[in-house]
């Protein structure tokens, strides 16, 4: 945006000059007709026609100058935009791909979550009303995770060994009985690797 401002002045400034340059030019090419159509016969006023034209000829010249400096400061100003602009691009790009992404991913996301629900719901219509209720009690509790497999003696969920009388207590309870970690409370999930 600064470099846009920046071109945008110089280019004021430019034609600003510009039109300077015209105005003194044309002035001089009217003294200078005035001086070449012997309209003027007064030797004093001729002398000073004639100053006044390599004045304005002098003047010209310093116009022309800056103006060939403000050009060459608006050539680099413009570089410097079509440069900014080509890396606004490149990013908007790279932003444009990221947000794709993005969008996908979250898709993904909802059409799974969408599915685990569908199977949660199918789940839980077949798990006892009083075992659900503890669960989501412990999920709430747990930071979300209400059940954790046994997996070689070690509780998944805090990750710690069940010590040898939970453990023989673990194994004599029933397959359909609700057995818990004594360390974290959650319910433990027996499998042919809880190393019982």
């Amino acid at each position: 945006m600064a470099a846009q401002t920046e071109e945008s002045d110089t280019a004021r400034e430019q034609t600003k000059a510009e039109q300077d340059v015209d105005q003194v030019r044309q002035r001089a090419a009217r003294d200078q007709q005035r001086l070449d159509s012997g309209a003027v016969t007064s030797p004093k006023d001729l002398e000073n026609l004639q100053k006044e034209i390599v004045s304005l000829a002098k003047r010209q010249g310093d116009l022309e100058d800056v103006v060939l400096e403000v050009m060459e400061r608006r050539e680099t100003t413009q570089d410097r935009v079509a440069e900014l602009t080509e890396r606004v691009g490149a990013v908007q790009g790279r932003i444009d791909d990221a947000t794709a992404r993005r969008n996908a991913a979250s898709e993904e996301i909802d059409a799974e979550a969408a599915t685990v629900t569908k199977e949660r719901e199918v789940i839980a219509g077949v798990v006892p009303a009083d075992l659900l209720k503890l669960y989501d009690k412990l999920r709430e509790q747990q930071g979300g995770i209400g059940a954790a497999k046994l997996y070689a003696r070690t509780c998944q969920g805090c990750r710690q060994e069940l010590a040898i009388t939970e453990l023989a207590e673990v194994r004599k309870a029933a397959p359909d009985t609700v057995v818990r970690c004594e360390n974290c409370r959650r319910i433990l999930v027996r499998t042919a690797e809880s190393g019982l």
